[in-house]
């Protein structure tokens, strides 16, 4: 099932991959859980790059400083493009280290599904409650439906003193029924459900 319409992540795509071959960037955001998981689609793109890449971007685009939730912000097309940076964004853990936790994926650096997890978890926390939120839900539900590593992943979460994300995460799949945008049935969802809240309250 789609979440967006399909003309708005087409477009969305092509500019990502014009960007790609301009900029070099850590893609993060729904886009990367697409690469990763094939779900749902996206209509924005997200992604850290260092600020020499943003002095790049801002020359060719424009780009505006959010300070409340810092990042940097530009538009191109009508597609709203998302840029975090070393040293002042954190989208669940700090913008520079995520470099630490990356790998190849179709041609794009990604971080590894488990910062991805905790990456999108941070955005569904800052969204709750609207159409981008629930799209977040089911990204986290794309990416629970992968083999994660939990160990690595309880690991970051102390490290970075986040453990409540954990908590999050049980609390999220308790009170989800089904997904239907990743066909996942009541009884199909039940049974990711337990395996996952297995690993999560085992730790």
């Amino acid at each position: 099932m789609k979440f967006w319409h399909d003309l708005v992540t087409k477009k969305s795509f092509e500019i990502l991959q014009d960007l790609r071959r301009q900029f070099k960037f850590i893609l993060i955001g729904g886009w990367a859980v697409f690469l990763y998981t094939k779900g749902l689609k996206s209509k924005d793109i997200d992604f850290v790059c260092d600020f020499e890449e943003l002095e790049k971007i801002k020359n060719q685009f424009g780009i505006r400083k959010n300070e409340r939730l810092k990042k940097y912000e530009t538009k191109i097309k009508g597609v709203d493009i998302d840029i975090y940076a070393p040293f002042y964004s954190n989208p669940g853990i700090p913008a520079e280290k995520i470099k630490n936790y990356i790998q190849s994926i179709e041609g794009f650096l990604a971080p590894k599904p488990e910062i991805l997890l905790i990456l999108k978890q941070k955005a569904s926390q800052e969204r709750e409650g609207t159409t981008k939120g629930e799209k977040d839900k089911i990204d986290i539900i794309s990416i629970l439906k992968m083999d994660l590593d939990f160990d690595f992943y309880f690991n970051i979460l102390k490290k970075n003193k986040i453990e409540n994300f954990r908590d999050d995460l049980v609390n999220l799949l308790e009170n989800t029924v089904e997904v239907k945008e990743l066909n996942l049935n009541q009884h199909q969802f039940n049974r990711l459900k337990k395996l996952i809240l297995m690993k999560l309250k085992n730790k």
